[in-house]
């Protein structure tokens, strides 16, 4: 971010280095299955549930984990329902996250970390592709660039939908990106 904040002094503005703060941190803090672990078995959220609720409630888990769950017609994961047992293995999955990223990530190796990690690639490479030729005329185009990732929502088979749409969308801005001439058409 310090790199794009340098690049963008030189044009007098900041919306490029806002965009690429945002979007890039967006990438990186994805929820795998330790961060949802680490969410729902932390003290303060259950606090908060007791806070919040009355009486004798019991909680349920609405869960697809890529490991266990059945796929539908279109591939997508369908999620099942878990009782409040599940608060257990989410405390005790939340101890193994310095696993995460390592040969033994059991969930890194599903096809959508892998996304998601490529993800976070493609992403830095579009922004230091735009930093080599920044400049006032095209600042507009670099910055519909950073914003991509904003239109990626969701998780599981709603962001690999979310993604699909925006890969074309990528493509096409980064096409005008080496174009001048269309840099400033594409903005």
């Amino acid at each position: 971010v310090a790199q794009v904040q340098r690049a963008e002094a030189a044009v007098g503005k900041t919306s490029l280095t806002d965009a690429v703060a945002r979007n890039l941190f967006k990438l990186m803090a994805y929820k795998d299955e330790y961060e949802v672990a680490r969410l729902h078995s932390d003290p303060a959220f259950q606090q908060r549930l007791r806070d919040q609720f009355e009486g004798d409630f019991q909680l349920k888990f609405h869960l697809a984990p890529p490991l266990l769950s059945k796929t539908n017609e279109r591939g997508e994961l369908i999620k099942q329902t878990y009782g409040p047992w599940m608060l257990s293995v989410f405390g005790w999955l939340a101890r193994f996250k310095g696993l995460r990223g390592t040969a033994f990530d059991i969930f890194g190796k599903t096809e959508e970390r892998h996304t998601e990690r490529a993800l976070i690639q493609d992403y830095r490479a579009s922004i230091e592709e735009v930093l080599r030729s920044l400049n006032a005329d095209n600042h507009a185009l670099a910055v519909d660039i950073a914003r991509l990732p904003d239109q990626i929502k969701g998780y599981g088979h709603v962001k690999a939908r979310h993604l699909a749409k925006v890969r074309p969308q990528w493509e096409r801005l980064m096409q005008a990106w080496r174009d001048p001439i269309q840099q400033t058409q594409a903005a």
